[in-house]
C-alpha cells in the first residue's frame, strides 16, 4: 500500500475516533452536588436567583394562551402566519412531508411572495422526512431556508448537537412554543394512537422579543446576516398579567442551564412538583433533587409515555431509573391513550416551565433548547388542572409492580439504561 495512502487512512481514522469521543464527552462544567433548599418558589429571592443565574430577565405584561393537540395548536399557527404582514421567523426540530406539513409550506410561501420576509430554520436531522420540493418550493416562492447543523465532514463532531427548538414569531409581537412538530402525528385531539398529546402556547407582551432573539441566535450560527430593526424588535406593549422568561440553552456554552433550571426549580418545592415528559430519562443528581422534595412533604407526580411511544429505548431507560423514586413516594404515571408529548414543569402552582425542553440528558447537555418559564399564579392553577385532567387517562405505576416486573423486562431496561447519555 503506498504511503501516501496509509497517511491518509491513518488520518481519516484518526479523525472519526476523535470525533466520536467528542461527541460523548459531557460538558465542561458540570452540576455535581445537590443544590441546597434555601427558599420557596413563592419568596422573591427565587425570583433573583433565577434572573441571575438563568438570564434573561423576567419580564411583565404578558398574555400567555394555551393551545391542547393539533386541532387546535395547528389553526392558531397558521391563522398567525396568514395574518403576518412584516417577518415571520420559525425554527422547528420536527417537520416531516404530510398534510400538515404541506399547509405550514403554503402559508409561508404565500406570505413570502406577498412580500413579507420569511426566514425558516429546520433542524437537518429533525427534518429529514421532510420532501426537498416542499423545501424548494419555499425557496422559490422567497422564503429564506437554513438546514441547523447539516452533516459535513468538517463538523461531523456536531451531529450530536441538534436545535430542538420550536419557536414560531409573527410580526415579532406575537410567539408560539411548546412541545408540538410539524407533523401529521401531532393532528387531531389525541384521539387515539395516530394522534399524539401535545401542547403549544401563543405569547403576547415584552417576553415575545426574548423569544425572536432566541431565534436569532440559531440564526446566526447559519446565516450570517442580522435581521434587526422594527420588523423584528417592534415596541411591546403590556397584553395580559403574566411575569415570563424565555429560557434557551445550547450545548456551547456548556454550563448546563437547562439542567440548572429544573434542578433549581425543584429544589425549592415546598408543596407540589409536577413534570409532563416525553423523555424522562433523570440522572442521578436528578433522582436525588427529586428525592430532596418527597423528603420535605412535596408531593410530586410525574406523566410520561406508556406502550405508546416513538422511541422504545428512551422508554426502557427511563423505566430502569425509577426505582429509588417509587420507593420514596414519587409518583409515576404512564399515559395510556397514545404517545404523550408534553413537556411541563410546575411548581407549587405558582411557578410553570413549557417548552422543548425534556427531562433527560440530550435536553440538558446535547441539545439546543428554549422554554418559556410563567411566574403567575392563576396561569400554574390552569396548567394544575390540565396536568389532573391527563391523569385521568393514565396509569399509576407502583412501587410493588414495577420491583416484580420481569427478568427479562428488568435485563432489557438496564441495558438501555446504559445508554443514558445520549438519551
Amino acid at each position: 500500500m503506498p504511503t501516501w495512502l496509509i497517511i491518509l487512512l491513518t488520518a481519516s481514522v484518526t479523525y472519526l475516533v476523535l470525533t466520536v469521543v467528542r461527541m460523548l464527552l459531557s460538558s465542561e462544567k458540570k452540576i455535581q452536588y445537590e443544590i441546597e433548599h434555601l427558599h420557596p418558589v413563592e419568596s422573591d429571592q427565587f425570583l433573583r436567583s433565577i434572573s441571575h443565574l438563568l438570564p434573561p430577565n423576567m419580564l411583565a405584561g404578558n398574555r400567555v394562551t394555551p393551545l391542547l393537540n393539533g386541532d387546535r395548536i395547528f389553526p392558531a399557527m397558521l391563522d398567525a402566519i396568514s395574518g403576518a404582514r412584516q417577518t415571520i421567523v420559525f425554527e422547528t426540530f420536527i417537520y416531516w412531508s404530510g398534510q400538515i406539513g404541506q399547509k405550514f409550506v403554503d402559508a409561508l410561501s404565500e406570505r413570502a411572495r406577498a412580500g413579507v420576509k420569511v426566514h425558516v430554520l429546520l433542524d437537518w436531522l429533525g427534518s429529514n422526512k421532510m420532501d426537498e420540493k416542499s423545501v424548494q418550493s419555499m425557496v422559490d416562492a422567497g422564503v429564506e431556508v437554513e438546514r441547523y447543523h447539516p452533516l459535513r465532514w468538517y463538523n461531523m463532531h456536531r451531529l450530536n448537537n441538534r436545535t430542538h427548538r420550536k419557536l414560531l414569531v409573527v410580526d415579532g409581537h406575537t410567539g408560539f412554543t411548546g412541545g408540538v412538530g410539524i407533523a401529521d402525528e401531532w393532528t387531531g385531539d389525541a384521539q387515539n394512537p395516530e394522534h399524539w398529546r401535545d401542547t403549544h402556547f401563543k405569547i403576547e407582551g415584552p417576553v415575545v422579543a426574548q423569544m425572536q432573539a432566541a431565534f436569532m441566535d440559531n440564526w446566526l450560527k447559519t446565516h450570517s446576516r442580522v435581521l434587526h430593526g422594527p420588523d423584528y424588535f417592534p415596541k411591546l406593549e403590556p397584553a395580559g398579567s403574566c411575569l415570563c422568561q424565555m429560557f434557551m440553552s445550547s450545548s456551547e456554552e456548556g454550563s448546563e442551564s437547562a439542567r440548572l433550571m429544573f434542578l433549581m426549580s425543584i429544589a425549592s418545592a415546598a408543596k407540589t412538583v409536577r413534570i409532563s415528559s416525553a423523555y424522562f430519562v433523570p440522572d442521578d443528581l436528578s433522582v436525588e433533587t427529586l428525592l430532596g422534595a418527597r423528603q420535605r412533604g412535596a408531593t410530586v407526580q410525574i406523566i410520561v409515555p406508556g406502550k405508546h411511544i416513538d422511541t422504545n429505548i428512551v422508554r426502557r431507560a427511563s423505566r430502569a431509573r425509577w426505582g429509588p423514586l417509587l420507593e420514596a413516594g414519587v409518583e409515576i404515571y404512564e399515559y395510556q391513550p397514545t404517545m404523550y408529548h408534553c413537556k411541563l414543569m410546575v411548581i407549587d402552582d405558582l411557578w410553570v416551565s413549557v417548552g422543548s425542553a425534556n427531562f433527560d440528558t440530550r435536553s440538558f447537555r446535547l441539545n439546543d433548547e428554549a422554554n418559556l418559564n410563567v411566574y403567575d399564579k392563576d396561569f400554574a392553577k390552569e396548567r394544575a388542572a390540565e396536568f389532573d385532567q391527563d391523569l385521568t387517562r393514565a396509569k399509576r405505576i407502583t412501587f410493588e409492580e414495577w420491583k416484580n416486573r420481569p427478568l427479562n423486562e428488568k435485563a432489557i431496561e438496564h441495558a438501555a439504561a446504559l445508554f443514558r447519555a445520549q438519551l
